[in-house]
């Protein structure tokens, strides 16, 4: 590190080196954190403008608070790599996101100081509340316990059960809701219009916050009158400002809004809420990207930019012009042609209409697409609901995140079998975020629930025939899975036309060796056929099942009486996944071939790019002809 341009942070190793500084210097801390992020994601791309958004909190909270001995537990991972920088890792931080280094998102496998696993958004409130109760049990009275939560996570369903939880449970947590008006796209929902509305006077807060102080120092606030006192004084409150505070209502003391940027300001809060009995929410508004023009007027695009020159904040973007599109792009374009072919289709997203290019539709139908907010739960339901009275949805969400709506796809999807179309993006290895992203489990996960149609296509022109296909009439729930990335087609845009629920296709004959694939792995197993009979004897056998759910019985039945051998191709877990279904069907039809199950393993997939995981877990172009083969 530039010990000339980072005076103060290069002496930072850990948060006891903060704590050394005098209150004066931590602005030029915050300057010279905010550089070093700018410096290290400009050519080591990740999560960025969230990260600058709370450089000030990051020192603040690090400042203030013994940690990790205090609890700092943070939502949505990809607000912390200041917290990363300042806890150890800023010499390794170079190798943010890169295989066998710095982890993409908070993790206590990897650092003390990362106090609960961050990847999915809305969890903070929960577990640092599990937290306060754990250390008030074990007699630890002394730690402070802090959740810190922004970039849209209040929206998720999973944070209001939290703060219904805090409410009613004794503990003395503080909430800082890092209100910035953001999750990727820009923040939408009732919540999110009222933390923009809501205003709580600061002098009325010191005012209040003293006179609790002297009225316990006086024996008159118990524990046992401080509930009454408190809803008693927001009723009057109230009443006097012509609003309602929602967290107040719950009995959790609210502070703020204060500005998230003043870092002299925000060290002063902390430390007065830090001796406060009780729950308590400090409100702090901040900026995406702040500290970096670009990114503060592009958050969007400035959440994951790739690679830029930091000098003139140019991204880095290489010519694509001339390659495949990307499968969400695929999905984008062609549901905007379905739904100005079909009136009763509409889209649905929980705050990714940019990352699933949800974002087409949603500019050219605004009324007939919906971003509901990070409330993955919500989507679905919300969607069956639609489906219910007669539209269509096109419910997009990623792989990972939809496991947070598992029992809304049971209930309110699957059980009445209503017509929606759940896409999911980003199935399979994703790369780089590592496994609180990877797509792994959704072919396993759903799979054995009934009424569900499970496809996977192969290129786009098979996304394209399966989209167009579940949106005809009496197909029912129906779930398409594809990867995050570029296809395969340059030519995409094919005339759309109906794939038979629960039929394969055979794309190449073959005598010794039968290969089944789903979904774009089938193309890498093309070019490994390819090789294997060039380099031996073999005759080698390609289907693409293209479903899971059902599966092509005639497929089945041909490759269980013809072939001794059969290698199952996936980019999902290999238990209870396609090679599991084809492994059962055979055992109950009386077939006895010996199946080579290729998947991802029982164990959580680390971070690195794609292809390097798939070397890792066997998936890669060697493993796939080495199974083949037979070796």
């Amino acid at each position: 590190m530039d010990k000339s341009k980072f005076s103060l942070l290069s002496n930072i190793k850990y948060p006891n080196d903060l704590r050394k500084l005098s209150i004066n210097q931590l602005p030029e801390v915050c300057k010279e954190l905010r550089e070093d992020i700018i410096d290290e994601v400009a050519v080591n791309p990740g999560h960025f403008a969230s990260s600058l958004g709370v450089v000030e909190i990051t020192v603040a909270l690090h400042y203030v608070y013994n940690t990790p001995e205090d609890r700092i537990v943070w939502d949505v991972g990809h607000q912390a790599y200041g917290h990363k920088i300042l806890t150890g890792r800023r010499e390794a931080f170079c190798t943010n996101r890169k295989l066998h280094g710095i982890r993409p998102f908070p993790t206590p496998l990897e650092s003390e100081y990362d106090t609960f696993t961050c990847g999915h958004a809305s969890n903070s409130i929960s577990a640092a509340l599990g937290m306060a109760v754990a250390a008030r049990e074990t007699g630890n009275k002394d730690r402070h316990v802090v959740a810190v939560i922004g970039d849209g996570a209040m929206s998720g369903g999973l944070a209001f059960e939290g703060l219904n939880n805090v409410s009613s449970t004794p503990n003395d947590m503080l909430i800082i809701l890092n209100d910035n008006d953001m999750s990727i796209d820009r923040a939408v929902g009732g919540m999110e219009k009222y933390l923009l509305q809501l205003d709580t006077n600061e002098t009325y807060n010191k005012v209040r916050f003293k006179a609790s102080q002297w009225l316990h120092s006086k024996g008159i606030l118990n524990d046992n009158r401080k509930n009454g006192i408190i809803r008693l004084n927001n009723a009057f409150k109230s009443v006097l400002s012509h609003q309602q505070n929602i967290f107040e209502g719950m009995n959790i003391r609210y502070f703020g809004p204060f500005d998230g940027h003043d870092v002299k300001e925000v060290v002063r809060i902390l430390k007065q809420l830090r001796s406060m009995k009780g729950p308590k929410l400090l409100h702090l508004h901040t900026t995406k990207g702040k500290g970096y023009e670009p990114a503060e007027k592009s958050a969007t695009i400035w959440h994951a930019p790739g690679k830029f020159d930091p000098e003139t904040g140019e991204r880095i973007i290489a010519d694509n012009s001339n390659k495949p599109p990307k499968f969400q792009d695929v999905f984008g374009k062609t549901l905007l042609e379905l739904a100005e072919q079909n009136p009763k289709i509409v889209g649905v997203t929980p705050a990714m209409p940019t990352g699933c290019s949800m974002n087409i539709m949603m500019k050219a139908m605004p009324n007939r697409t919906f971003d509901v907010g990070i409330a993955e739960g919500h989507a679905v339901t919300f969607s069956g609901g639609m489906a219910k009275d007669g539209l269509i949805p096109f419910c997009n969400i990623y792989s990972s995140f939809a496991q947070r709506a598992y029992d809304n796809i049971i209930h309110d999807m699957a059980l009445l079998n209503l017509p929606v179309v759940l896409c999911l993006d980003r199935a399979g290895l994703v790369g780089e975020d590592g496994p609180t992203h990877h797509g792994a489990f959704d072919l396993a996960a759903l799979r054995p629930i009934p009424h569900l149609t499970i496809a996977s296509p192969m290129d786009e022109h098979e996304l394209r025939n399966l989209m167009y296909s579940a949106q005809l009439p009496d197909h029912g729930s129906y779930v398409i899975r594809y990867p995050r990335g570029c296809g395969v087609l340059v030519d995409w845009r094919n005339k759309m036309e109906e794939i038979k629920t629960g039929t394969g296709r055979k794309l190449k004959d073959g005598e010794d060796v039968a290969v089944l694939t789903i979904g774009p792995i089938g193309n890498d197993a093309i070019q490994a056929i390819e090789e294997v009979e060039k380099e031996t004897k073999m005759s080698v056998a390609h289907y693409d099942m293209r479903f899971v759910k059902p599966l092509d019985e005639n497929i089945l039945t041909e490759v269980g009486k013809k072939f001794k051998r059969i290698v199952t191709i996936e980019d999902g877990v290999r238990m209870g996944g396609m090679g599991s279904a084809v492994l059962e069907w055979m055992s109950d039809h009386g077939y006895q071939p010996q199946i080579t199950r290729l998947g991802l393993p029982d164990d959580f997939v680390e971070h690195g790019t794609v292809e390097q995981l798939r070397e890792i877990v066997h998936l890669d172009h060697k493993s796939i002809k080495n199974a083949i083969i037979g070796k």
